[in-house]
């Protein structure tokens, strides 16, 4: 069973821009959500969109890049594995300011 990647920090993340961006398609939201219940492959991530498999790659990809998922080995029970993809965030903060915007990952509860 896979845990979640901890990648959680008070400091800025990734380029901001680029993390808003990917959130902005509702491909990738669908994706976001749906690794943030437990790992998923490409082909079930696939099924849960509306969206084509290039389609799909192409936003697991961009959320790749933006961290906001992590590559992980999923095993059946059959000893089999397979690539999947698990959300590595449970909430971005987004900050509006005189400086312009930036997107932190809120410290862990204690």
């Amino acid at each position: 069973m896979s845990t979640k990647a901890s990648n959680t920090q008070t400091e800025p993340t990734v380029d901001a821009a680029a993390q808003l961006d990917v959130l902005g398609d509702e491909c990738a939201r669908t994706i976001l959500v749906a690794t943030s219940e437990g790992p998923k492959t490409a082909k079930e991530l696939t099924s849960r969109t509306d969206s084509s498999s290039a389609t799909v790659y192409r936003r697991i990809n961009n959320l790749l890049e933006a961290n906001l998922i992590a590559e992980c080995v999923r095993f059946d029970e059959d000893g089999s594995h397979t690539t999947a993809y698990e959300a590595t965030i449970e909430e971005l903060c987004v900050r509006i300011g005189v400086d312009g915007i930036s997107v932190t990952r809120p410290s862990p509860p204690e």
